[in-house]
């Protein structure tokens, strides 16, 4: 018997087939530099260890609310209204193990077969798998490096269907690094209400932000889904907490979701997450210098090296790459830079067909790995090129 069909179609994730290279190439000694993964290189704040420690001896370790621990479901709204001015009740909050599951859960109860999202191309790799296992169409948008890969509203209206339901939003953005703008958001939230969309917006990369600020859709509308965690301000990668933020009216079919497939989310990282979000602003920031010193310098060497880049990134922790005129088989230009010059980069391919030809840089690695990095790039593109 085989495998289901919805497994079959699900398209493998390439940076993970490039981290598990790398892996078996440092398991004979080989000294590769990571930029392939999207994975802070930070520990977690002082306080989320603590508090991890104290929940354990206090015997924190029971189911909470299929919600959330109200305790958490509460900072983060108290932490909405401080950073975006925005009022958000606890109640329409659910707390997932991770923002992949909160991710499944949106799609699963939006979703009826055959109904469309529209997504920009290129995207995170696995937005379009998650719609199409609850047997939805992704339908992609180009989105353009001279525009700074980001939607314009005449774009999005042009593949406006009568089976759209939603359009999906990354800001801060993977793999592009590049931030929509107030003004640009309100544009795309415009085009939401003429046709009675919603908005799915994975925000999981705020406050990884160096020149701009940033935005949640319900700034501009209550008609939108947010996603989040804390894997990436925060570091808390391994420690699987997520959430999301939904109409109301869609809350019970979400928590009732929830209840079948996952119970509740970790009763210890629960609590964790409700304060870093009060306490580890001091270490927060120390990381957001961190990066903006790391993506300058890779800005500035990848321009020394003739990479063009018409619009640099000011979010996340990536650099998308035009690589066109080395070649346009971007996957196999990622591997031969990880055999010949012991780099690790992802292929813009793994992001959508309009990423081919790009290569997407994670300056999340020390200054130093990411010099040693940038040299052995320009060798490489010296010898091989």
């Amino acid at each position: 018997m085989s495998v289901a069909k919805r497994c079959e179609q699900m398209k493998p994730f390439i940076a993970m087939d490039v981290m598990e290279k790398i892996h078996k190439m440092e398991a004979q000694g080989i000294d590769v530099i990571h930029m392939e993964i999207g994975e802070p290189d930070f520990n977690v704040p002082e306080c989320v260890n603590r508090v991890c420690v104290e929940a354990l001896e206090q015997n924190e370790t029971c189911y909470t609310n299929s919600l959330g621990d109200l305790r958490l479901r509460r900072a983060i709204s108290d932490y909405h209204k401080r950073i975006y001015g925005t009022t958000v009740d606890p109640g329409r909050i659910l707390v997932t193990n991770g923002t992949s599951p909160a991710m499944l859960l949106v799609f699963s109860a939006l979703l009826n077969p055959g109904d469309e999202v529209i997504v920009s191309d290129p995207h995170y790799a696995c937005y379009a798998n998650f719609i199409r296992y609850v047997q939805g169409e992704p339908v992609f948008v180009k989105v353009h490096e001279q525009n700074g890969f980001i939607y314009t509203p005449e774009a999005i209206k042009e593949k406006i269907t009568p089976k759209t339901k939603a359009i999906f939003i990354n800001s801060p953005s993977n793999p592009t690094g590049t931030v929509i703008s107030e003004a640009r958001m309100k544009e795309i939230v415009d085009v939401a209400k003429e046709h009675g969309l919603y908005i799915v917006s994975d925000e999981i990369y705020h406050g990884l932000t160096y020149e701009d600020k940033d935005h949640s859709i319900l700034e501009f509308t209550d008609q939108a889904f947010v996603l989040n965690g804390f894997s990436k301000l925060f570091a808390m990668t391994g420690l699987r907490l997520g959430y999301l933020i939904a109409p109301p009216k869609f809350v019970r079919a979400l928590q009732v979701l929830q209840q079948n497939f996952f119970i509740c989310a970790n009763s210890i990282t629960q609590l964790a997450g409700a304060v870093a979000l009060t306490d580890a602003d001091k270490e927060t920031q120390a990381m957001r210098d961190t990066y903006n010193e790391r993506r300058k310098f890779m800005i500035k060497r990848l321009k020394e090296m003739g990479l063009s880049m018409m619009v640099e990134p000011t979010g996340a922790f990536y650099v998308f790459v035009n690589f066109k005129h080395v070649s346009t088989d971007s996957y196999a230009l990622a591997f031969d830079i990880l055999e010949k010059a012991h780099i690790g980069v992802t292929p813009g391919i793994d992001f959508g067909a309009n990423g081919e030809g790009y290569l997407r840089f994670s300056y999340a690695n020390s200054l130093d790995n990411l010099k040693i990095g940038m040299d052995r790039l320009e060798n490489y593109l010296k010898r091989y090129t």
